[in-house]
């Protein structure tokens, strides 16, 4: 069984931030979305979403507070994959 990375959830998110591209200090994301909030499972939108490492929050595509989890916060320990793509260059 392949899981959909999409279907948002920390584990998935986890998962997406290994490729993510990180540019202007946020990585860019995408999970499934039903009337603008994340889905529950598959919908027909995919959305674009904004991880900010430093800060742990996610946004949505207008910017808007979608959550906060220290597990994300850099300042809380945090290490940001993309840094580990970088060493291996």
């Amino acid at each position: 069984m392949t899981v959909d990375l999409h279907i948002f959830s920390e584990e998935n998110l986890h998962e997406q931030l290994k490729s993510a591209p990180f540019t202007q200090g946020f990585y860019t994301v995408h999970f499934y979305t039903a009337e603008g909030l994340l889905a529950k499972g598959k919908s027909e939108t995919l959305s674009e979403f904004y991880l900010y490492p430093s800060g742990g929050t996610l946004r949505d595509s207008d910017f808007n507070l979608v959550f906060y989890d220290s597990q994300f916060d850099t300042y809380r320990g945090f290490k940001p994959p993309h840094l580990g793509r970088e060493e291996q260059r």
